[in-house]
């Protein structure tokens, strides 16, 4: 493969950006982009004795790019060169990588949901496709990679279309029969399930699709509620954040990101005869689920979980109203150990009132509708500072599952990154100078590497130049750009502005050189699909994409 895509070469990046959005390419999905010279040879690309620093922050999409520059016995493709490299991330991605970290995570949770349940000798069932497996695995036990005993996985392999738009319904017929069998064998305590639809569809500029995504959801909701209410099953469904119920800017653009927008919780306890008279509180957050859960299991809450039950009164007091023998305390406590519970999480299913853009309230839901106006039900904070975020910063799959898990706040990442740069601690951070001085002492290149948003869950620009101002301070001169461009939260082509940006700060602080540019179709990955990583791969090491060559252009021309 030549390192020049097609033998185009542009005189800027953003004339290469506006070319491939005329050949229907959209932010996501952009191809790579690199700099070269005015001799066709790529500039910026990632060499032996460099320095890199991933300033990404969730993690679960960083991990496979990561192996892949770092691991010497990565083998899911070839690759020509290896460079020897410095390898930093910002966070925690996973426990094994062969990194250093600038900062790693402070608090391992304890008393998550899932462990409390297991240690009581109870058994947990998870359900999902494995779109979402790291949520209702790492995320939902705590960022934890441990497997409680008596918790079990089952994992739905996801479509490995190029593109799931094509295919709205996804797994979640699949992770659906999956969840009957379970209602019927009995042998679970708590069986918590995932259907990824709404979120993941919600992401494309696709409404038809993004309407089929939350019918079929509702599709699999109705089988699910059916099978509960038929074996007296206890039912909870929720959400882990918003997404299609805000689907248009209040200028008709369409969003495709996530909201601020609370999520709904219904309880359909049919372990009772009167389901419907059970009384919730009319609001709370995502960090009130796990006590609620412990409280209708008959289990103790534990110290650490600060989170309140949204029970209003005591569920031994309507037990005692129940047609039920021997109804003693213990009975009460056995009663409803002994009898399993489903949580249901419709990933991505936020609650609006606003029927303008409103795609959950557009699209025929006759099953969730019968629950939200015949069951008890709340509206839950998932977004923002009750999910650990900053204040008015939308929610997301990570801290969603997180705390739906922990049962109480838990300050993410960006929180505590924003902070030591509120302090002044982020630019004496140890790790981060440790690689800085590595280049200076050697002679070579740093590379910032990440997304490029104000509004991504991924990340933020801001450390992006937060880090640049590091390394001018540094004194650094070899310092390369490699950015990642996403349409998540973002106007459509949102790409030329984010690299306009960054090229410009610097050219202001006299600190750094974009050197690529590629959608975050190709770098964060998180199914497997090693060809898109291979993909971004040969563009940071071995310089393979369309080329940006300032010099053979003079100002203000075309193509030549």
């Amino acid at each position: 493969m030549n390192s020049l895509s097609r033998n185009k070469i542009f005189p800027s990046f953003t004339s290469a950006i506006r070319f491939l959005y005329e050949q229907g390419q959209g932010d996501e999905n952009l191809e790579p982009m690199i700099k070269v010279s005015a001799a066709g040879q790529p500039v910026g690309r990632l060499e032996d004795g460099d320095s890199v620093i991933f300033y990404d922050l969730r993690g679960e999409r960083e991990i496979e790019l990561t192996q892949s520059l770092t691991e010497e016995n990565f083998s899911f493709f070839p690759r020509n060169k290896f460079p020897a490299l410095y390898f930093v991330t910002l966070v925690d991605y996973s426990p094994g990588l062969k990194v250093k970290v600038a900062f790693p995570s402070e608090i391992e949770l304890e008393n998550t949901l899932v462990e409390v349940v297991c240690r009581q000798g109870l058994k947990v069932v998870k359900i999902a496709e494995s779109e979402k497996a790291a949520h209702i695995g790492f995320f939902l036990n705590g960022k934890s990679e441990r497997v409680f005993p008596g918790e079990e996985r089952i994992i739905i392999p996801s479509s490995s279309l190029t593109s799931h738009e094509s295919e709205p319904e996804m797994k979640a017929e699949e992770v659906a029969q999956e969840v009957l069998k379970k209602i019927k064998e009995r042998k679970h305590h708590l069986i918590i399930v995932n259907l990824a639809n709404v979120d993941v569809i919600g992401h494309y500029e696709n409404k038809e699709a993004a309407l089929r995504a939350v019918e079929k959801v509702d599709s699999c909701l109705g089988q699910i509620l059916a099978a509960c209410r038929q074996n007296r099953i206890g039912l909870i469904v929720t959400a882990d954040h918003g997404t299609v119920e805000e689907w248009l800017y209040p200028d008709g653009a369409i969003n495709t990101g996530h909201t601020r927008n609370p999520v709904p919780f219904i309880l359909s306890d049919f372990r009772f005869d009167r389901p419907e008279e059970i009384k919730l509180r009319a609001r709370g957050e995502l960090a009130d689920v796990a006590p609620t859960i412990l409280e209708l299991l008959g289990l103790p809450r534990p110290e650490e979980m600060t989170g309140r039950s949204l029970l209003l009164s005591s569920l031994e007091e309507f037990f005692m109203g129940e047609k039920i023998k021997s109804k003693s305390e213990t009975n009460h406590r056995l009663y409803l150990s002994s009898n399993p519970l489903v949580l249901l999480i419709l990933d991505g299913w936020g609650f609006r009132e606003n029927s303008y853009g409103n795609l959950i309230a557009e699209a025929s839901t006759p099953n969730f509708d019968f629950l939200w106006s015949s069951f008890p039900h709340s509206l839950l904070e998932a977004s923002g500072e009750a999910v650990g975020l900053p204040a008015g910063i939308v929610g997301n799959s990570e801290a969603g599952h997180l705390h739906l898990g922990a049962g109480r706040r838990v300050p993410l990442d960006r929180v505590r990154i924003d902070q030591s740069l509120a302090d002044g601690s982020f630019f004496k951070n140890e790790v981060l100078q440790e690689a800085m001085a590595r280049n200076r002492k050697l002679n070579t290149s740093l590379h910032l590497m990440g997304i490029v948003s104000h509004y991504s869950s991924h990340g933020t620009v801001r450390h992006l130049f937060s880090l640049l101002e590091m390394a001018r301070h540094q004194g650094l001169k070899k310092v390369y750009i490699h950015s990642f461009i996403g349409r998540r939260g973002e106007r459509p082509e949102s790409g030329l502005y984010y690299v306009e940006k960054v090229e410009a700060r610097a050219k202001e602080i006299d600190c750094g050189e974009l050197a690529t540019v590629m959608g975050r179709y190709w770098a964060l990955d998180r199914e497997k699909n090693w060809d898109r990583i291979e993909r971004a791969y040969r563009a940071l090491v071995e310089g393979v994409g369309y080329g940006v060559c300032p010099e053979l252009f003079e100002p203000g021309s075309e193509l030549k």
